[in-house]
């Protein structure tokens, strides 16, 4: 009997175990088909940002309202991709219907408006930037013969002038306050006497390690040896790596530089430049001054070096910008007293579609989608009667996406409300390409924002300044395009238009 009862107890044991068996094998199934359905949910979310991205990008780019990203609009895009032939379920799934997956996105979308006729516009001055390094370091013009032949070529061309950075490193370069402007009076001599205008700008940060950066120029020498005691000279990140492109704001007040803090520093070099080309203001030469005041010449953080090896479309690190901006612009008004000045800001736009808008926040902009970041800017601009100059007015937020879909850049939305904040503000602006522009589709994205179409009050760029001069630029097909461009900004008539 007792052997009897051990039997019937094993094989109990044996049937609760198989049980225990089948329900894990049972709870593995379900997780794997939960696993399963979560990465098809993944899928299919994936599939109805990019076809939702499709539609925002050709509302925006043929349309006149500029839908906000993640607003409540699900409704919206749902109809819209519905009477674009696209099958949108209860649940929200969007997917292609059998007709149109066999079409590409561009036959999604209607093709671009014909070209706008911008004979009897206003005239809008275009300028060209001249080479990083068309004055070395021991203050010569580089290639002076071949670039007079340029210069004339662009003269004959329409071009009103050409900008010209005037690198703190090479000036200033060896002692505190002596100052070798050789190398500059000479390229200034060459461009009077093509007479072309001058905008020139004061180049307060190093160059070399970012986009377009063909030379390397570092700040003066006496200052980077007083970095190498005193580091804290310079931004830090929260890594610790300082980075020596530009002098930190925290000493616009703090007497480190040998005696003199970093206000005074750009101070005299400014006031320095204005004794040594007065004849130059005075006859009009020079039409504007260009205030460096960070990065790369631009108002903001150095939140994205390249040399540390950010790439697009990273966010950026955190590192008070108008306190900075009206310090060295009160200073600046004081050097370039009666003479027209202006600052360049940077063109933020990847991260725009976001709330948050985080890659302008690391930058220094606070314009996350329910604050105007921009406006502050424009009113101290205001304040010290300086232009606003601005980039990436060539570029077209569809082609971001296409390119660098995960970027969420909206250029277009981004230049549209920097000029406006500008406009708002009173202020004049102008603006530059931020990428090299050859093409016809390019120059023609820069006309729109130039002259924008339909503007009640009539609004449009005080200049436009072309980056860069070059030999790409002289390419015959590429500088037929370049010419055209010109006139159209000068609101002359050209015969090929396409309609």
């Amino acid at each position: 009997m007792q052997q009897q009862a051990m039997e019937e107890d094993g094989v109990k044991e044996e049937e609760e175990e198989e049980e225990e068996e089948e329900e894990q094998q049972q709870v593995r199934r379900g997780r794997g088909r939960a696993r399963e359905e979560k990465e098809r949910t993944k899928l299919r979310e994936r599939q109805r940002r990019a076809i939702t991205a499709r539609i925002l990008a050709g509302l925006r780019r043929h349309g006149n309202y500029n839908l906000r990203v993640r607003a409540d609009i699900n409704e919206v895009i749902a109809a819209l991709a519905r009477e674009a032939g696209w099958v949108v379920l209860p649940d929200g799934t969007t997917f292609p219907s059998v007709s149109q997956q066999q079409l590409q996105v561009p036959d999604l979308l209607p093709p671009r408006p014909p070209e706008r006729d911008f004979a009897g516009t206003p005239y809008v001055p275009v300028y060209v930037m001249l080479p990083l390094g068309v004055v070395n370091g021991n203050g010569e013009v580089v290639d002076a013969d071949v670039l007079v032949g340029q210069l004339r070529v662009l003269k004959a061309a329409g071009v009103d002038g050409v900008m010209v950075d005037c690198w703190w490193g090479n000036v200033e370069a060896h002692r505190p306050q002596e100052y070798n402007w050789t190398g500059y009076k000479r390229l200034f001599h060459m461009i009077r006497e093509l007479k072309l205008k001058l905008q020139v700008v004061m180049s307060f940060h190093e160059c070399g390690g970012n986009v377009g950066d063909d030379v390397s120029i570092p700040l003066p020498h006496w200052v980077t040896e007083i970095g190498r005691s005193n580091p804290d000279i310079y931004f830090t990140d929260r890594a610790g790596r300082r980075n020596t492109e530009c002098l930190s704001w925290g000493i616009d007040k703090e007497r480190v530089l040998q005696g003199r803090t970093g206000v005074e520093v750009y101070f005299d070099y400014m006031r320095s430049f204005r004794v040594e080309f007065d004849e130059y203001f005075e006859d009009g030469i020079i039409s504007e001054i260009e205030i460096g005041l960070g990065a790369c010449g631009e108002l903001r953080y150095p939140s994205y070096p390249a040399k540390h090896g950010w790439k697009y479309p990273g966010i950026g690190e955190f590192q008070v910008l108008v306190d900075h901006a009206d310090r060295v612009l009160m200073l600046a008004r004081l050097a370039f007293e009666g003479s027209n000045i202006a600052v360049k800001v940077s063109g933020v736009h990847w991260w725009y579609k976001t709330a948050s808008h985080a890659a302008e926040l690391t930058a220094g902009f606070y314009n996350p989608c329910n604050r105007d970041g921009y406006a502050s800017i424009a009113a101290v601009l205001k304040k010290h009667g300086a232009a606003l100059n601005f980039t990436c007015v060539e570029l077209r937020t569809m082609d971001q996406h296409e390119v660098f879909p995960e970027a969420y850049a909206d250029p277009e939305g981004l230049v549209w409300q920097v000029l406006n904040a500008a406009w708002d503000a009173g202020i004049p602006v102008a603006s530059e390409n931020a990428l090299p522009c050859y093409d016809r589709d390019g120059f023609n994205k820069i006309l729109e924002n130039a002259k924008p179409l339909n503007d009640p009050d009539g609004r449009h760029l005080l200049g436009f300044t072309y980056l860069r001069l070059g030999k790409v630029l002289f390419e015959r097909a590429n500088f037929l395009e370049f010419e055209r461009f010109v006139k159209r900004m000068h609101g002359e008539a050209v015969l090929d238009l396409q309609v």
